[in-house]
């Protein structure tokens, strides 16, 4: 075989590797990869910041509803409950809303950015949030998202 055969087969390869790895079904936030936490960085500040604030320290108050009737956005900070789930329930949170993981008469300012941001945007930003985490909050966030299974809830 050609050395030139062998370097296209190897090509095919690799991008019919890649292909299958893009179409898995696993979480896709990881916080030790620095290209996905920039992007994520990028997309919290210009989508999430507002609310969640620039250092995610969450509204003031977060746990107290608002004249409204609701919630303030909680900080995503080790404070908060965010590390409290694994990563296909966050990631839907993010696309779809919160409210098909909410109680009944539970009231949230929180948006479905399904229709604004990629799916590798949302799994970025979520990179971006772990990153922040000390050590044993992204191991206990870790395990949570272990014993799901990656399901998409």
């Amino acid at each position: 075989m050609t050395q030139r055969r062998r370097s296209g087969q190897c090509a095919v390869y690799v991008a019919a590797t890649l292909a299958l790895a893009a179409c898995s079904d696993t979480p896709k936030a990881d916080p030790e990869n620095k290209t996905q936490v920039a992007q994520g960085e990028r997309v919290y500040s210009a989508h999430c910041a507002t609310c969640h604030g620039v250092k995610l320290e969450g509204q003031p108050n977060w746990r107290e509803r608002l004249a409204t009737g609701h919630l303030p956005a909680p900080p995503h900070d080790p404070s908060g409950h965010t590390w409290h789930h694994p990563d296909a329930m966050l990631f839907s949170m993010i696309r779809n809303g919160m409210a098909p993981h909410a109680p009944p008469g539970y009231n949230s300012d929180m948006p479905a950015f399904g229709d604004r941001l990629s799916d590798a945007d949302i799994w970025a930003v979520l990179a971006y949030i772990k990153s922040t985490w000390p050590e044993d909050t992204r191991n206990a966030q870790a395990e949570l998202t272990r014993e799901d299974g990656g399901a998409r809830k």
